[in-house]
């Protein structure tokens, strides 16, 4: 049987597909499949408020995603996000209580989270220790911060505060929160700087072979150090976002949260192993995340446990994909 020129032409496209696009392309059509069951199944979910609720629900995971997506790139991970989160929204809200002025409660929150971030790229990288055990124990040293600042939650009556929760944007008949402007900023700042700097090539580099990128003089130690930062920079920006979202801070708050941050980005078609991903994936992956829950809530009858059936599910296959992916590289 001849194959056509047309045909032909179909099948050398279709392998012409970098490797690397192939998670990000399953995670696109995962949840465009995903968002086409909501639409056949429940009339009100083709509204476009709840795509942008989605946003609104999710824009702290998403910017913590993104931090987390330059620590895996670079093959490492951060354990200490979700305690981070805690910590900054546990500082906010009790130095709101104590009548310190909003402005300097951002700064010194925005603080928290790049210090203790660089505190543990030093560690990792100086003393050789895998990043799974440092960034363990920051996770534990910043709840244990979280109940040593207050064993119950504390609400946070600031006005600035409040306003910034309260605060609507108006997109035609629909409407954004202030966090979804502030996510969005996150994105696309994280874009340019993997995509067009000096810092992005070198992230991808050490995640594709770091003792080559030691042997063409690249700096492995600052650029490690830098995108654990970054990863903290992120946390607390996100734990200031979830501030705003609860107006509280609770020592218990964001349990779990770094679980799911490592599932929306490796969903999103990041490599575990480092050197392969995009923000715009991890974008993806956290939109999953976040019709699974509105899925489930549609439905009603559904547990939340299920969430997390799914997510682990989608995970696995995922993790699959990238084997897979590998193989045909090599």
């Amino acid at each position: 049987m001849t194959t056509t020129p047309l045909a032909a032409r179909v099948d050398r496209a279709w392998w012409r597909v970098p490797p690397r696009h192939v998670p990000v392309l399953a995670t696109l059509a995962l949840l465009l499949v995903m968002y086409g069951i909501g639409v056949s199944q429940y009339r009100a979910f083709s509204n476009v408020q709840v795509v942008f609720n989605i946003f609104i629900d999710n824009g702290f995971l998403l910017v913590v995603a993104v931090g987390m997506t330059f620590v895996i790139l670079t093959g490492g991970i951060d354990l200490s996000v979700g305690s981070v989160v805690a910590m900054t929204a546990m500082v906010s809200a009790s130095l709101l209580r104590s009548g310190l002025p909003p402005a300097l409660v951002l700064l010194i929150a925005l603080l928290i989270g790049p210090t203790l971030g660089f505190a543990m790229g030093c560690v990792i990288h100086f003393f050789d220790i895998q990043p799974f055990i440092v960034t363990l124990a920051g996770m534990f040293f910043a709840r244990g911060m979280c109940t040593w600042i207050s064993a119950s939650s504390i609400p946070i009556t600031d006005g600035f505060w409040t306003t910034m929760a309260q605060e609507r944007i108006r997109i035609g008949e629909s409407f954004v929160s202030i966090s979804v402007l502030i996510a969005v900023a996150v994105v696309l700042l994280a874009a340019f700087v993997l995509a067009y700097t000096r810092l992005g090539r070198n992230v991808y580099a050490i995640g594709g072979n770091p003792q080559s990128a030691l042997l063409m003089g690249l700096p492995v130690a600052r650029t490690k150090i830098a995108v654990y930062t970054i990863s903290g920079l992120c946390s607390a920006i996100g734990g200031i976002m979830l501030s705003f979202y609860t107006l509280s801070g609770a020592p218990l708050i964001a349990v779990g949260m770094e679980l799911d941050v490592i599932a929306a980005v490796v969903i999103g078609g990041t490599l575990l192993t480092g050197g392969s991903g995009y923000v715009f994936g991890t974008v993806l992956g956290v939109l999953v995340l976040g019709v699974i829950q509105t899925l489930i809530t549609f439905d009603g009858t559904l547990n939340s446990w299920w969430t997390k059936i799914v997510i682990g599910g989608l995970l696995f296959a995922f993790i699959l994909l990238q084997r897979l992916v590998g193989i045909r590289k090599k």
